[in-house]
């Protein structure tokens, strides 16, 4: 047969304290994650618009065109100089550094760079979140919707 002890001040003493150290590391826990999700989707945020722009960018670029030869529709080439310059310029005024090429003479590449200022992975050192974002466009010339 088992006795019941009656609980004393002791024993519920012992136990005082130990809700709190849980409750301290799950919220330390949930604060953790919470700064990893605002932090990451930031970082997708600024690859985004890295991207959008670097795609505004080319597009910019590809319609700088070397007029004589489209005007008389023998080709469709970009104008070197001034397409690169159309992209330099867009990016400058989008605040993105970033390269812009021309292959082929019908299309023009364009990389972005950008960087996320972490909000919570700066309490573990992390500052900076860096991504880069790529696009390019292709000129062509189409008659009746068939490339020419």
């Amino acid at each position: 047969m088992t006795t019941h002890r009656p609980t004393t001040a002791r024993d519920r003493d012992r136990e005082r304290g130990s809700v709190s150290a849980w409750m301290i590391l799950s919220a330390t826990v949930m604060i953790i994650l919470a700064g990893l999700t605002v932090d990451l989707a930031g970082q997708v945020h600024t690859r985004q618009y890295a991207t959008d722009v670097a795609a505004q960018a080319a597009r910019a670029a590809g319609q700088q065109l070397q007029a004589p030869a489209a005007i008389r529709g023998d080709a469709v080439r970009a104008d070197p100089a001034r397409a690169v310059a159309a992209a330099r310029a867009y990016l400058a005024a989008a605040d993105v550094t970033g390269t812009a090429t021309l292959r082929g003479g019908t299309t023009v590449v364009v990389i972005t760079h950008a960087t996320y200022p972490t909000k919570f992975l700066a309490i573990i050192g992390i500052n900076q979140l860096h991504v880069t974002g790529t696009a390019q466009s292709r000129t062509l010339r189409a008659v009746h919707g068939n490339e020419q």
